[in-house]
């Protein structure tokens, strides 16, 4: 069974292990390893920021990873997302469909939201494909955007409008319940 619960204070030095793993930080826009201090001034920045929602994936009854809704704007009614999940043992298990579908719905039944973005390093095809799968589209492309190690990277930037969710849902939540991630 997979679910999301909201991140508490207790979870903060999970999070900066999980966040400090060389297969989630490949994939990240920074590639650092994330010291106590720098994680501490996050964590309590994000707590107190009403712009963003955090959860953690729970996945037979296990802590397995990271989704969140950030830059949260009600007046052009548009936010961004993005998610993580650790280990091997979670690969095919749905965790990732559960996290973006929850994140779906969160955003356009709850807040009421106009468009859903994101923003993808060109070099995580498997998530670019996913989203894509769910009915985002390319925007774009920031090409050079990012320093990963020795070299810069490319970022696609995808996103989705509230009707074009509507429109998908139908054909998504049927097989995301046969499935029984839903």
């Amino acid at each position: 069974m997979i679910s999301l619960r909201d991140l508490t204070p207790n979870d903060r030095e999970t999070i900066r292990h999980w966040r400090n793993d060389p297969e989630i930080r490949k994939y990240m826009y920074t590639d650092h390893e994330i010291s106590p201090d720098e994680h501490r001034a996050w964590f309590s920045r994000i707590l107190q920021d009403s712009t963003c929602k955090y959860w953690v994936i729970v996945c037979d009854a296990e802590d397995v990873g990271l989704v969140h809704v950030s830059n949260i704007d009600t007046r052009n009614r548009r936010c961004y997302w993005g998610f993580y999940a650790i280990g091997p043992k979670v690969r095919g298990k749905g965790v990732g469909g559960f996290a973006e579908f929850s994140v779906l719905c969160f955003v356009f039944d709850n807040l009421k939201m106009q468009k859903l973005c994101c923003e993808v390093l060109a070099s995580n095809q498997a998530v670019i494909n996913m989203h894509k799968k769910f009915g985002f589209a390319q925007e774009g492309l920031f090409r050079k955007h990012v320093l990963k190690g020795d070299g810069f990277a490319d970022i696609v930037c995808l996103a989705m409008l509230q009707e074009e969710w509507h429109a998908k849902r139908a054909e998504i939540e049927p097989k995301l319940k046969a499935r029984g991630v839903i």
